[in-house]
């Protein structure tokens, strides 16, 4: 028999309970965009060239970075601003040292902000668990101190997991997490402390992945999102959807880019009647009422707790 995670059970899409969004409407949709702060010549850096740098400090890879931080995200917030779009913005705790103007400005203008970490310079899969529930624990004061509200969901920089990351999160007082990507609706993973929604996350309408990680095109990644939407809308007549799209500042917001993503967040923001326009947080809150947590459901169980953690 396969090892298991035991969090949930399988569940085809087509064998679930019907439910709605507010006002009855059928697709939720929410933009995520990520804000990263790097070490720097220390540490994980993601490379825009290939093959990797020579020794540390890779300035040319630490700088186009940066870049999402001095410019692309502020042009992002113009771009969000003019729809009315208010992103689910996904900070590293340290981005509140470095360049705490930037999340304030979307903050500002009504983003939700949840936690990505301490820095993306870092993975949380390899902690021991005592380690991990310190970074989880730092992580969330120094972003609950910079943006005035303390975050409900965490994404992992670099959707690293341990064994314990959903106990640890539960019991940190996380209502949802987005490093899983096996489903468009959300679900409950089983934890040591009750229920953790599982919020879809993309890692198709994912700008990392698909215009850095693949090379694929600008142009070609905005007709993913639209195309994407299109679909998504004709089966959220079947089942009740979540269409998720993630963008990173150093990324979507180099100027050649953001000229066609400023289309494919436009066709988003259009006012489609059947489509709920929010955030994450909205979305597992909506969810946790429509289908609340049962322990046990469907078979699964939480994990035994580890030494040394409650």
């Amino acid at each position: 028999m396969l090892a298991s995670h035991d969090r949930f059970d399988y569940s085809p899409i087509t064998a679930r309970p019907d439910f709605t969004w507010p006002g009855g409407r059928r697709l939720a949709v929410y933009v995520a965009l990520n804000l990263e702060a790097y070490a720097f010549g220390e540490g994980l850096i993601e490379e825009i060239a290939t093959p990797g740098p020579g020794p540390a400090p890779d300035v040319m890879n630490w700088s186009w970075l940066e870049y999402g931080n001095r410019v692309g995200g502020w042009r992002l917030a113009e771009t969000f601003a003019k729809l009315r779009l208010a992103p689910t913005l996904l900070v590293n705790a340290e981005v509140y040292r470095h360049c705490p103007q930037l999340p304030q400005a979307f903050r500002d203008a009504g983003a939700e902000i949840a936690a990505h970490g301490r820095t993306n310079s870092e993975r949380q899969g390899n902690l021991a668990p005592e380690d991990e529930a310190h970074l989880i624990a730092e992580a969330t004061e120094i972003i609950a101190a910079g943006a005035g509200v303390r975050p409900q969901g965490w994404l992992g920089p670099w959707i690293s997991e341990s064994r314990d990351t959903p106990d640890l999160l539960a019991q940190a007082g996380y209502r949802y997490v987005l490093d899983w990507c096996c489903d468009d609706q959300p679900w409950w993973l089983a934890t040591r402390h009750g229920g953790l929604l599982a919020v879809p996350y993309p890692q198709e309408l994912n700008d990392s992945n698909t215009v850095i990680g693949r090379r694929v095109g600008a142009e070609a990644f905005a007709d993913m999102i639209v195309d994407n939407f299109a679909e998504m809308r004709e089966q959220a007549a079947a089942q009740p959807l979540v269409m998720g799209v993630s963008l990173h500042a150093h990324c979507a917001g180099q100027p050649f880019r953001l000229r066609h993503f400023r289309r494919a967040l436009a066709a988003l923001a259009a006012g489609h009647p059947d489509v709920w326009l929010t955030t994450a947080g909205a979305i597992a809150t909506h969810f946790a009422s429509a289908c609340p947590y049962s322990a046990g459901a469907g078979g699964f169980r939480p994990r035994a707790s580890p030494s040394g953690i409650a």
